[in-house]
């Protein structure tokens, strides 16, 4: 088997269906379990990476942190394993593959691209995945990933969380970032122990939950910037704004859950998922959470590694969102020593993450074996290939419609621009080929208001109206088309008329005979009726030759009667009638 090879079975049982989602490390298909006969997702590593033994263990890690869980808030993982595969080079590689439970619903990131959500909306949500982690937390996993992209929302409203990709063990927490060589997570979610690489709890996954709270109710993550390093140093240093001064519907009460769920001393965060969602509760029901500086965070988790003592969060919320100036202070002043130690401390930890964060600066050089995607819009697709060869990645061809992109032009790539990939990753070039064909309608015989709507409901567009004379057509009826009926054209062309005029052309039949004239009016060509009208006023001729006709030569309707004066008088030298002049006057 290779590892293009469409419809692959998997382990004797799971065939692989569709690409439904990629991610930095792994494929998503869907697929069906044909022993069970159930419909499953199936997660790929991607063959680039199954000869990294780092990548491949991360893998093993993540099915094994998943298999442990079992509940209905948490995607279900039911098999994994390894299967022989040959990659593009013609190698056997060892493809790792995880078999899911399948869900249909949409991504929580997708909902909130749309725009904040209501505020029950969003404690439905974070309720799902306060209850998912209290589960895992249990089960000694920490998710170190929550954000909303590894969030569904399925089709009958149940929250799911995935991706437990690089989740580990509470027991094995003790492994700092710095030990792993990278930064495990996503900046825009990350806690400050993360950013500043150490260790991590349960309290990280309730920080990350924070966030993506504030971003329900916000549209927008509590800090934003350039770079992930830029994003980071955020988490670290600044203090987040409340969501209220974002998105005015907020209530106060979410104001204080999300502030203490977002405070960079984890001791003072909520300590537990069920004590972050008891206060989502509290403050839906329209009550500002009242709680006390947490006691037993040092027993559960030991002691704070920042070395900083900030306020309580419930604290600061409630100083920012209280207006009143006649609040009574109880608390004593602390001694002055004190402050200035704090002072102090505050300096020297802003110090060293300045300096953590400068030394983190990303290099702009790529590692040899990666590359990034050019832009290639707008090129053509042999300049498209030329690009790509230079980076030694290898393209293929895809030619789709598009409206606005001139044909011969690309449109766009897979991966798309920007995103990095290793070398020999194939990518599909989209190229243009114009405007979506249509092929014009039959509308030969059609009346022109008929002609004119079914042109315009095959996206094309009713052009000049020529009129002609016809015998067998009626008037205002669609003669021909021009480009003609059956041709192919681009969406949006003009299609010019050809419309009977409900005429015909009567020539000049003068000096004819009315046996010729009469005939000739009676032709397919004309349809018209003769009728024969004798003139005794001059004497008749040999074969009767038209004198007059009427109507004149021109235009005239389908199917007149003309009038066909011929002489039919006596003779020259005959006797004249009796009372009539004759021929000489």
């Amino acid at each position: 088997m290779t590892v293009t090879d469409d419809g692959r079975v998997l382990a004797g049982r799971y065939r692989v269906g569709a690409l439904i989602g990629r991610g930095g490390m792994s494929d998503v298909h869907v697929g069906t379990d044909t022993r069970l006969g159930r419909q499953v997702a199936i997660k790929l590593l991607k063959p680039q990476l199954a000869t990294d033994p780092a990548f491949r263990m991360r893998f093993r890690q993540e099915a094994q942190s998943a298999a442990r869980m079992a509940h209905p808030t948490i995607v279900r993982v039911f098999d994994a394993g390894e299967e022989t595969v040959v990659d593009a080079s013609g190698h056997e590689v060892q493809l790792p593959f995880i078999i899911m439970e399948f869900v249909e619903g949409r991504l929580l990131k997708d909902v909130i691209s749309d725009g904040p959500l209501e505020a029950q909306a969003a404690v439905r949500v974070i309720d799902g995945v306060l209850t998912a982690l209290e589960y895992s937390h249990r089960a000694g996993v920490v998710h170190r990933d929550i954000k909303p992209g590894n969030i569904m929302i399925t089709t009958t409203g149940q929250v799911k969380v995935m991706d437990f990709g690089i989740a580990r063990a509470v027991s094995d927490s003790a492994t700092t970032v710095a030990q792993t060589t990278a930064i495990l997570g996503t900046a825009a979610y990350f806690s400050p122990e993360q950013a500043k690489g150490e260790t991590v709890d349960a309290r990280t996954d309730l920080y990350s939950t924070g966030v993506v709270l504030f971003e329900m109710l916000t549209g927008r993550p509590p800090f934003r910037g350039d770079t992930p390093v830029a994003v980071a140093y955020q988490h670290v240093s600044e203090r987040p704004a409340k969501p209220s001064s974002i998105n005015p519907r907020v209530s106060p009460a979410l104001d204080v859950v999300v502030l203490r769920a977002l405070a960079k001393d984890r001791t003072q965060r909520y300590q537990t998922a069920a004590e972050f969602r008891a206060d989502v509760e509290t403050a839906a029901a329209g009550r500002v959470p009242v709680h006390q500086q947490a006691r037993g965070a040092e027993a559960l988790f030991g002691s704070n590694q920042t070395g900083a003592v900030p306020l309580s969060t419930t604290e600061l919320a409630l100083r920012q969102l209280s207006e009143d100036d006649s609040m009574s202070r109880t608390q004593r002043r602390p001694p002055a020593i004190w402050i200035w130690s704090g002072i102090v401390a505050v300096l020297v930890i802003v110090i060293a993450v300045m300096y953590w964060a400068f030394n983190l600066q990303p290099s702009d050089e790529l590692p040899s074996n990666v590359r990034e995607v050019p832009t290639l819009t707008g090129a053509s697709y042999e300049e498209a290939v030329d690009q790509l060869q230079q980076l030694t990645l290898p393209a293929t061809r895809v030619d789709r419609s598009d409206d606005t992109i001139p044909a011969g032009q690309v449109i766009g790539t897979d991966p798309p621009a920007g995103e990095k990939v290793p070398t020999a990753t194939p990518i599909t070039v989209f190229v243009s080929t114009g405007k979506v064909p249509v092929a014009i309608p039959s509308v030969v015989n059609m009346s022109l208001d008929q002609a004119k709507q079914a042109l315009t409901d095959a996206g094309l567009t009713p052009g000049a109206e020529t009129r002609e004379s016809s015998a067998t057509i009626p008037g205002n009826t669609v003669i021909r088309t021009d480009p003609a009926e059956g041709s192919t054209v681009e969406t949006g062309s003009t299609v010019n008329l050809t419309v009977s005029s409900g005429n015909v052309t009567l020539p000049d039949l003068t000096g004819q005979t009315l046996a010729a004239a009469s005939d000739y009016l009676g032709t397919d060509e004309l349809q018209l009726t003769p009728a024969p009208k004798p003139d005794p006023s001059c004497p008749a001729a040999d074969g009767s030759p038209v004198t007059r006709q009427s109507p004149a030569p021109g235009e005239v309707p389908q199917r007149s009667t003309v009038e066909l004066t011929y002489c039919a008088g006596a003779a020259s030298g005959a006797p004249a009638p009796t009372g009539a002049p004759n021929a000489n006057g």
